[in-house]
C-alpha cells in the first residue's frame, strides 16, 4: 500500500527532504512533527526508509459504505492507527498507549504535538501529556520533524490539493535520559515538549505562539461568529434605516399630494368667482347700455312733440 501511494504522491509533488540521516535504520524513535495539513500523515511516511505509525481518530477506520471501507484502507496503508477518543481521559491516554506499544515494538512512532491542526500556519504550544510522556516512559529519542508548506497544498477544509512541491526537514534526535524516573512530573514534562517545540521552530522557520492551538481555533470560531452576527445587524440596522427614510418619503410624497389637491381645489374656486364677477359684470353693464339707449329714445320723442 506504502509503494501504491508513495509512487504517485512523489511523482505528482516531487517533495523535498533534508536530514533523513537522522532517521535510524533500527531501534525505536518518536518523530514529532509540527501539523499544518490533513496531508502530513501521507507525505513523511512515503519519504522514509523505515515505516512510521501515526494515531488518528477511530472514526476513519469505522466509517460504513464504500467511502468508508476506502477511507480506512488509505489511513491502514499510510501508517495510521486508530485511537477510540471515549472515555474519562480521552485521545491523550489512548495516544500514550498506543505510542508506547509501536515502540516497545523497536518501530518509529509519529505525534504531532499540538495535538491537532494549526488553523493559520503558525506553531502551538505543544501539550505535554502525549509526546513527553511516552517519551520518558520508553526512552526512546525524540526527532523534531518540520513540514513546510503542506497548509498551501491543502489547507483545513479543502479537499482537493493543490500540485506544488511540499518539503520536510528532520532534526538531530534529542536524548531525554537525563529525566528518567521523572515522566509524572508536570515541570519536566513540560520542559521536555517546550524544548521539543523549540527544535520544530527552528526547522520550520514558524512563528510561535504560547497558546495552544485548540483555544486558537476557538478564539477564531468565537470572532467569526461575532463578525457574523455584527453583520446580520448592521443588515437589520440598514433595512429599518430604509425603511424608515421610504416611510418618511411616503408620507412627505403624500402631503405633497394633498396640498397640490388643495391648491388645485382653491384655484378652481377662485376661477369659479372670477368667472361669476365677470358674468356679474357684463350684465350690469348690458343694463346700463340699455339704459342708455331708453333715455335717448325718450329724449327723441319729447323733441319732436315740441
Amino acid at each position: 500500500m506504502k509503494v501504491a501511494i508513495g509512487g504517485p504522491l512523489k511523482i505528482a509533488f516531487r517533495p523535498w527532504v533534508e536530514g533523513l540521516e537522522n532517521i535510524p535504520d533500527e531501534g525505536p524513535a518518536i518523530l514529532a512533527s509540527n501539523h499544518l495539513s490533513f496531508s502530513d500523515s501521507f507525505f513523511l511516511p512515503v519519504m522514509l526508509h523505515r515505516p512510521v505509525t501515526f494515531i488518528a481518530k477511530a472514526e476513519y477506520f469505522t466509517t460504513p459504505g464504500v467511502k468508508g471501507r476506502l477511507t480506512a484502507a488509505f489511513f491502514k496503508g499510510v501508517g495510521q492507527l486508530p485511537v477510540d477518543r471515549s472515555g474519562s481521559r480521552g485521545a491523550g491516554e489512548a495516544a500514550v498507549r498506543s505510542g508506547i506499544e509501536v515502540l516497545e515494538r523497536g518501530e518509529l512512532f509519529g505525534i504531532y504535538p499540538e495535538g491537532t491542526r494549526s488553523p493559520d500556519g503558525r506553531l502551538y504550544r505543544g501539550k505535554p501529556g502525549g509526546l513527553a510522556r511516552v517519551a520518558l516512559a520508553t526512552g526512546a529519542p525524540v526527532i523534531p520533524v518540520a513540514m513546510i508548506d503542506t497548509e498551501k497544498i491543502q489547507p483545513p477544509g479543502k479537499v482537493v490539493p493543490k500540485l506544488m512541491r511540499p518539503g520536510i526537514r528532520i532534526g538531530k534526535p534529542l536524548d531525554f535520559s537525563r529525566y528518567e524516573g521523572l515522566a509524572h512530573d508536570r515541570f519536566v514534562l513540560r520542559a521536555v515538549t517546550d524544548e521539543v517545540m523549540y527544535e520544530i521552530m527552528k526547522l520550520s522557520g514558524q512563528e510561535y505562539v504560547d497558546i495552544y492551538a485548540t483555544a486558537a481555533k476557538r478564539q477564531i470560531a468565537e470572532a467569526a461568529k461575532a463578525e457574523r452576527e455584527a453583520e446580520k445587524a448592521a443588515g437589520r440596522t440598514a433595512g429599518t434605516a430604509a425603511d424608515r427614510v421610504q416611510q418618511a418619503a411616503g408620507t412627505a410624497a403624500d402631503k405633497v399630494q394633498q396640498a397640490a389637491g388643495k391648491a388645485q381645489e382653491a384655484a378652481g374656486k377662485a376661477a369659479g368667482k372670477a368667472q361669476e364677477a365677470a358674468k356679474a359684470a357684463l350684465g350690469r353693464a348690458e343694463k346700463a347700455e340699455k339704459d342708455t339707449e331708453e333715455k335717448a329714445e325718450k329724449a327723441e320723442k319729447e323733441k319732436q312733440a315740441e
